[in-house]
């Protein structure tokens, strides 16, 4: 199996990127992300996961090692394919996974194309614990412990208020978690959601 490949760029296009090792080029599928990183003629190393079809081999490229286990962990998901793995991670960074699925904001979920409104609420429900196992979440299990901080309630309704005022759903969560572990076990629900708007408007 090829898990790394280190060369010179041959050739990017759309959604792939040929990479020239000792002069043999390989095919190397990946997201929108790392193509915009990858420049003609530059040297490269990229990590490389390898799946193997019936009918081909097909390799897989990624610059951040955070990308390359969020590719793994959502191709454990039932009806996600490399294909709309490499779709989310084209529409969202590895921290934005993290805060989606840790708000469970299926709506940042389902942006990416090829992904519904079904799959999203599958990768919510299907990827919380999962996800943080995997410690590649920073940003979800920094928002898990904060949220543990401070009464569940407080934080529950902090962030419905943010919502009500017009914030999306994961901006309000992240705001409220880095408050409330700032603020500690003790804040009151008006101080949190003055704090968290502030935090927003910054």
């Amino acid at each position: 199996m090829i898990a790394k490949l280190k060369g010179i760029i041959d050739a990017v296009d759309a959604d792939s990127a040929v990479i020239d090792v000792g002069g043999v080029g390989y095919l190397v599928a990946a997201s929108a992300r790392t193509l915009r990183e990858l420049t003609p003629g530059a040297a490269v190393t990229v990590l490389v996961e390898t799946i193997v079809r019936e009918d081909a081999i097909a390799l897989y490229g990624f610059l951040d090692p955070a990308e390359r286990d969020w590719f793994r962990i959502l191709t454990t998901v039932q009806g996600v394919g490399a294909k709309v793995a490499l779709s989310i991670l084209s529409t969202l960074s590895p921290d934005e996974i993290a805060r989606a699925i840790a708000a469970q904001d299926r709506a940042t979920l389902s942006r990416p194309a090829g992904v519904g409104a079904k799959l999203a609420a599958r990768l919510a429900t299907e990827l919380k614990d999962k996800a943080a196992a995997f410690g590649v979440v920073p940003a979800a299990r920094a928002a898990a412990e904060a949220a543990s901080a401070a009464p569940e309630s407080v934080n529950e309704d902090a962030v419905s208020a943010l919502v009500n005022l017009g914030y999306k759903r994961v901006e309000a969560f992240g705001a409220v978690a880095r408050v409330t572990q700032r603020l500690g076990a003790d804040a009151k629900l008006d101080a949190v959601i003055r704090a968290g708007l502030q935090e927003l408007a910054q």
